[in-house]
C-alpha cells in the first residue's frame, strides 16, 4: 500500500470507512447493475418450469416475482442453490439432475442451465453498466490505497466487471469460477468473503463488507466482518428493515451516499 498516497487522500475517505484495512464488495447489485438482468432470466426460466410442472397447490402456481422472490430465494446465491430454493418454495421436488443437463425444466440443474443461457443471451445483447455512485466510491478508495476486493457467486463476474470498465479498480476478484474450484459453500456461509479477505491479506474484523442481498449480509455478519453495509436498491422501508434484521450495520440506497457527510452513521 502507498502510505504517502493514502495520507494525501485520507480526508476524502468516508468517515464510516476510515480505519478499515480493506473493503470487500459484492458484484451484482452493488458494483454492477446486473441484478435486473439476472432477475429477468430467472423469471423466464422459473415461469417456464412452473408451466411445465404446475405445483399441486394452485396458490403456488403464481409467476415468479422479480422483486420479492428474487430477493428472498436467489439473490446472492449460486445458480443451483437459487434454483433449488425457489422450486422448493413452490412445492416442486424436481430431481437434482446431472452436471451435463442442458437447459430445460425436468431437473434442478436443467432449470439452472436454462437461466444461464437466458442470462448470457441478455448480457451479450444489451450489456450492463456499473453504478456511478459505486464507481465514485471505488475511485476514492483505490486512490487512497485501500485494498479492495470484488466477490460474487456468479461465473460471469469477471466479464461483467471488464465490460463495465471497473475491474482495474479492485485488487482481488473471487468469482463463481474460483468458488467452484475451491468448493466454497454458498451464501449465507461466509466462505466466499473470507477467501476474498484472505487474498487481500486483511482480517475480517478489520474489513468492511458491502452487500445488497439478504444472504450476503447474513454471510458478512457470520464471517465477523468489522462493518457490514447493506445496499437497498429497492428503496422501501420493508427492504431496508430486512437488511438491518439480517445484520447490516447501516443501509444506504447508493454507495455514493458514503461520500457525503450526512448519510451513513444515522441509518441504523
Amino acid at each position: 500500500m502507498d502510505l504517502g498516497r493514502m495520507n494525501t487522500t485520507a480526508g476524502a475517505l468516508p468517515r464510516i470507512l476510515r480505519g478499515m484495512a480493506g473493503v470487500i464488495l459484492d458484484t451484482d447489485g452493488v458494483i454492477i447493475d446486473s441484478a435486473r438482468v439476472h432477475a429477468a432470466a430467472w423469471q423466464e426460466a422459473f415461469d417456464t418450469c412452473l408451466r411445465a410442472h404446475p405445483p399441486p397447490d394452485p396458490a403456488q402456481r403464481r409467476p415468479f416475482d422479480v422483486r420479492e422472490d428474487y430477493r428472498r430465494y436467489v439473490d446472492g446465491k449460486s445458480r443451483l442453490d437459487g434454483a433449488a430454493d425457489f422450486l422448493a418454495s413452490r412445492g416442486l421436488d424436481l430431481p437434482p439432475g446431472d452436471p451435463a443437463d442442458g437447459p430445460g425444466t425436468d431437473t434442478v440443474r436443467a432449470v439452472a442451465a436454462l437461466k444461464e443461457r437466458l442470462f448470457t443471451d441478455r448480457l451479450r445483447a444489451h450489456g450492463v453498466d456499473a453504478y456511478p455512485g459505486t464507481v465514485r466510491l471505488l475511485t476514492v478508495l483505490h486512490s487512497a490505497g485501500i485494498p479492495l476486493a470484488a466477490a460474487s457467486a456468479s461465473r460471469h463476474a469477471r466479464e461483467l466487471l471488464e465490460r463495465a470498465a471497473v475491474l482495474a479498480l479492485v485488487d482481488v476478484l473471487v468469482d463463481g469460477v474460483e468458488a467452484a474450484r475451491l468448493h466454497l459453500p454458498g451464501k449465507p456461509d461466509p466462505a466466499l468473503f473470507l477467501e476474498a479477505a484472505r487474498r487481500l491479506g486483511v482480517l475480517p474484523a478489520a474489513a468492511a463488507l458491502i452487500e445488497d442481498a439478504l444472504a450476503g449480509v447474513e454471510a458478512g455478519r457470520r464471517g465477523g466482518f468489522g462493518l457490514v453495509v447493506g445496499v437497498d436498491r429497492a428503496r422501501t422501508p420493508h427492504t431496508r428493515a430486512e437488511l438491518l434484521k439480517q445484520g447490516a450495520d447501516l443501509v444506504v440506497h447508493d454507495l455514493g451516499e458514503l461520500l457525503t457527510e450526512d448519510s451513513p452513521e444515522n441509518r441504523r
